[in-house]
């Protein structure tokens, strides 16, 4: 079993930057890859970056390839989401996400945080 909990959403203008935080509890957080979703409203959920258990290889949407960074931290079972350059369209409730291999199907997600809202305003 795993919980997550995400924190440092907020409000920021455009060209600006966040790092949302995601802390995981659960002995079995190291053996999950680990990723972060993000929700529109009236849009689906979509895939925004993963990374694998041991943090050797990442995962982008082509959306924010270049201006967002996903890294962890197993020692204080921590993810985090750098995001630069931030503009209005990414704009949205970001969600944590475990599973046992890197994925970009939100159906096929083990685990979900409760979301942090990143809002940029133009």
């Amino acid at each position: 079993q795993v919980q997550l909990v995400e924190s440092g959403g907020g409000l920021v203008q455009a060209g600006g930057s966040l790092r949302p935080s995601c802390a995981a509890s659960g002995r079995t957080f190291s053996t999950f890859a680990m990723g972060w979703f993000r929700q529109a409203p009236g849009k689906d959920r979509e895939f925004v970056a993963a990374v694998t258990w041991s943090a050797r290889n990442t995962y982008y949407a082509d959306s924010v390839k270049g201006r967002f960074t996903i890294s962890r931290d197993n020692a204080k079972n921590t993810v985090y989401l750098q995001l630069n350059s931030l503009k209005p369209e990414d704009t949205a409730v970001y969600y944590c996400a475990a599973a046992p291999v890197p994925l970009r199907d939100p159906k096929e997600v083990h685990y979900w945080g409760q979301g942090t809202q990143v809002t940029v305003s133009s």
